[in-house]
């Protein structure tokens, strides 16, 4: 019997889990949590020897769980935070420096006088971002100005995805140092529409081109494992299928054809919508990539290439932790929903989870957080559940702005991720749109995707038509409330947000 295997790098923790060749559920799975690093007021930070450490702990507790049952590993697939950065020496092996993770805002003054220069236009054309801390290019800078790094042939600049991927395939003993376009489209160096990296982004944010990764298809053998990487796993497995969180979870959730969209409630919700074959034009507010290319191999069809819309959302389980961590309002994330649905409104309260800023639409890094509305009978239940609230209205937000592009949803939105369990989340999420929420059978799309695209390279599964006939939901949630309901809610969380706005306008440049 055989399995594909993900190893999935998300922003708390790192998951490893093995599908049989049916891949509609796990045969084994194991997770640790990952440290956070908060150093200063809006610098967020990882530990790479910590994320590594955990995929090698996970990945051998899968594969011991496997051998056990005697069944072999045919391929991974590696899924990531994607707008994090690592940089390390590749002749030892060693990071330069922490991870400067995507939620980090240390380069925020810094983008603002890329702006003020008049580089916007440029930046939105060629890479489809906006020119925000939360993307690669200024941390990148940051680590080659205030972080000291030396642009040696020997650095290597990467997402968390190459990291891995080039310990995984023997480090500094011929490691691939590779990455997809899903990642590399993150980073604000690469052009979209060429599909290559960009000599004038480089040029613009001082990275040499020398230190990134090599960029393949995200499905399609990107190398093979070493010897000793990870417990007895054995050497000479493929590595086959690569794509950031938020794509391979649009994969994961066999959204296949343009206009479908889903939504991943995490550390921060992000919602996506694949745009086709063809590269949009940029959009008010709205973010695009490459959601990812498939390889030669197989009964593929012609487009092999899929790009996306994206609304991405900092804060969602982020402020559920922050309940609990920083409140003490809950002892477990699994709390949140039946404490916010033991009420049946917020009476007039209202949170906004700017720990970092706002992303789309509003693109303010220097927003903060506010909870707005409390009077002397608001509770722990009122902002529990004006937490759980204020993830809705983001995605509805988000969506708002695609619908800019594309007049709407034209299909259900399919959800998935921690905060999806909580179906007060979704009920209220279809009330805001308007529309269909369906919650994936899976649970875990984002690792679901990269073994899809893992196993696709590899042929265990030969087409997209195939993969569709795979995807399963296990809820269907109609709109419960009119539009004119929906809309009083979400007129008083605008208020809210504007007050929220450009409350830290003199953060100094670091």
């Amino acid at each position: 019997m055989a399995a594909v295997v993900a190893i999935d790098a998300g922003t708390t923790g790192i998951r490893c889990v093995a599908y049989d060749t049916d891949g509609s559920g796990y045969l084994t799975h194991s997770y640790r949590e990952l440290t956070q690093h908060f150093p200063r007021p809006g610098w967020v930070e990882h530990d790479p020897m910590e994320i590594w450490d955990l995929v090698r702990a996970t990945l051998t507790d899968v594969a011991a769980n496997l051998a056990s049952a005697r069944q072999a590993i045919t391929c991974i697939g590696i899924t990531n935070q994607r707008e994090t950065v690592v940089a390390w020496d590749r002749a030892r092996g060693l990071p330069l420096a922490r991870a400067i993770v995507w939620q980090d805002r240390r380069t925020a003054p810094y983008c603002d006088r890329l702006r003020e220069a008049g580089h916007l236009d440029a930046v939105r054309s060629t890479t489809g971002l906006m020119l925000d801390p939360y993307f690669s290019a200024s941390k990148m800078g940051w680590l080659l100005d205030e972080g000291g790094i030396e642009a040696s042939p020997r650095l290597a600049l990467g997402t968390v995805d190459s990291w891995i991927c080039w310990n995984l395939t023997g480090g500094p003993d011929l490691g691939v140092h590779v990455t997809d376009p899903s990642n590399a489209s993150r980073t604000m160096l690469f052009d979209i529409a060429r599909r290559r990296w960009s000599e004038e982004m480089c040029g613009l944010f001082g990275i040499p081109r020398s230190a990134l990764a090599d960029v393949a298809p995200s499905s399609g053998r990107f190398g093979v494992t070493a010897a000793g990487m990870a417990g007895d796993l054995p050497s000479g497995i493929p590595v086959s299928g690569i794509a950031g969180d938020q794509a391979a979870a649009l994969f994961g959730q066999a959204c296949f054809a343009a206009g479908a969209t889903k939504a991943t409630y995490g550390t921060g919700s992000f919602v996506l919508m694949n745009a086709g074959a063809a590269c949009p034009e940029p959009a008010e507010g709205v973010l695009t990539s490459v959601a990812w290319e498939l390889g030669s191999s197989g009964a593929l069809g012609a487009d092999r290439v899929a790009y996306a819309l994206e609304g991405a959302v900092f804060a969602t389980g982020a402020a559920i932790q922050w309940l609990r961590d920083g409140l003490g309002i809950i002892a477990d994330p699994s709390e949140v929903g039946p404490l916010a649905a033991s009420i049946g409104s917020t009476e007039g309260v209202y949170f906004v989870p700017a720990f970092t800023g706002l992303g789309c639409p509003w693109w303010d890094p220097y927003a903060r957080g506010i909870l707005f509305g409390i009077t002397r009978g608001s509770g722990r239940a009122h902002i529990a559940r004006a937490v759980v609230e204020s993830i809705a209205y983001q995605v509805r937000d988000a969506v708002d702005a695609m619908s800019t592009v594309v007049g709407g949803l034209s299909a259900p939105l399919r959800a998935d991720g921690g905060a999806a369990v909580m179906d007060l989340l979704l009920q209220i999420q279809a009330d805001q749109l308007q529309s269909v929420v369906q919650r994936s059978a899976a649970g875990e799309s984002t690792a679901l995707g990269a073994a899809w695209l893992a196993g696709l390279a590899e042929g265990v599964w030969t087409s997209l038509d195939e993969l569709t006939t795979m995807w399963r939901s296990d809820l269907e949630i109609e709109p419960a409330v009119s539009m004119s309901a929906a809309n009083q809610g979400h007129r008083g969380w605008l208020r809210a947000v504007e007050r929220a706005r450009a409350w830290a306008p003199s953060e100094p440049a670091l």
